[in-house]
């Protein structure tokens, strides 16, 4: 299973790009509300999630989390102790964890990323201490795969269904939505 986070003021392209994705590579996907089950996206896109971080149980089936940035959301995300509960529950097992946008800051004010080369939405740098910061849009460091921004978030998701399927799965889907 994978739990997909959504605080209100995320940015919509970077959470539902990778849930269609991993989805159409036939992956159980739950998203998440923190705060509620309706949650506004930072362009007001309202989206009704699956269960709320009261619903959530972690467990033995978890293979993933994804945090999409976003302003408010990160922050929100950040905020929320069931949230920073899961991503210590994920890093504990090596559970796979995918940030995009702002959200590897989250990761980077836990001192999960020193030493691991990471990416994050321009400025937001400073705020994973000890990175090496990468020069790709999309980079994987063990079990935590990162991204620069909602223009990569079709990139984002195929790398989160490569991991999770494999890359056969990755290829194929980026050949049947027609991604260079």
């Amino acid at each position: 299973m994978i739990y997909v986070f959504l605080a209100n003021g995320f940015e919509e392209m970077e959470a539902l790009a990778p849930i269609d994705l991993l989805r159409r590579a036939e992956k159980q996907v739950v998203t998440v509300g923190v705060g509620g089950k309706v949650i506004t996206g930072a362009h007001g896109i309202p989206v009704t999630a699956d269960i709320t971080t009261a619903e959530m149980v972690l467990g033995g089936d978890l293979e993933m989390i994804v945090l999409p940035g976003g302003m408010p959301g990160t922050l929100n995300l950040e905020k929320s102790m069931e949230v920073q509960t899961a991503v210590d529950f994920c890093m504990d097992r090596e559970i796979y964890i995918g940030a995009i946008c702002a959200a590897p800051s989250i990761l980077g004010h836990k001192g999960l990323l020193e030493g691991r080369e990471a990416i994050a939405y321009p400025g937001f740098e400073t705020q994973m201490p000890g990175a090496v910061i990468s020069k790709d849009s999309v980079c994987q460091s063990g079990n935590i795969i990162t991204a620069k921004g909602a223009g990569v978030a079709v990139d984002f998701g195929l790398k989160l269904v490569e991991v999770a399927a494999g890359a056969a799965e990755a290829k194929r889907q980026r050949n049947a939505i027609c991604c260079p």
